[in-house]
């Protein structure tokens, strides 16, 4: 179970309402990806039985070893060459990826990954959420599509974009944000605090990315 920020303190035997602790099932089911509460008595029986968890005082705890386990699920994958590419994947923004992000990411020793780019017979969301897990760190670019003119231009955010940023954040795993110069006005202001690589041309934005790696990650297993 990913429930990290706090122990878990339920009586899966009891049913609702019996048990005020379900009155966060909703929560629970989130946090384990379950569609049903069968389905989180079923990890937490496995859990359980893999000696993860205990009973304690009519709830549950983490045992030794479920700390352990824990750990090493927070642990970023600091041995991975893959870095994870997250950006608008039109034609304005080709040349951008083509010419500068993933040449750069090679120049420092890593691979670039796109998931448009990966042959997969999966979920796409399942897809990208595997493969932030595998990377070293990601690589976000927030240039987006502008409608309209003059004052009245408007940005058409990539939501996806933003959700890809989030996750790696919360796992950990470095993010550096990129933009084209023009857009940046455009960027929410909930993530245009953190310190984007602002470009105009693709040889720009490889060289600024390039240095950006180097000076937050250091060269990777394949330089």
């Amino acid at each position: 179970m990913r429930y990290y920020a706090q122990v878990i303190a339920i009586s899966p035997g009891a049913p609702p309402p019996a048990n005020s602790h379900w009155a966060n099932h909703d929560a629970l089911l989130a946090a384990t990806e379950s569609i049903e509460i069968r389905e989180v008595k079923a990890l937490i029986k496995f859990a359980r039985e893999q000696g993860l968890l205990v009973d304690d005082t009519g709830g549950l705890s983490l045992t030794f070893d479920g700390h352990t386990h824990l750990e090493k699920l927070r642990e970023r994958p600091r041995n991975s060459h893959q870095a994870f590419v997250a950006m608008w994947f039109g034609p304005e923004v080709a040349a951008a990826y083509e010419e500068a992000i993933a040449p750069a990411i090679v120049d420092s020793g890593y691979r670039p990954i796109r998931i448009d780019q990966k042959e997969h017979n999966n979920k796409i969301d399942d897809e990208i959420i595997a493969e932030i897990r595998r990377s070293r760190f990601v690589v976000a670019d927030f240039t987006c599509g502008l409608v309209g003119e003059g004052q009245d231009k408007t940005a058409v955010p990539r939501g996806g974009v933003y959700y890809e940023a989030g996750y790696a954040q919360g796992l950990g795993i470095p993010v550096i944000w990129t933009c084209r110069e023009d857009h940046i006005n455009h960027v929410h202001f909930d993530t245009r605090q953190f310190n984007h690589i602002t470009w105009r041309t693709p040889a720009e934005l490889r060289s600024k990315l390039r240095n950006r790696i180097g000076a937050v990650l250091g060269d990777g297993p394949l330089k």
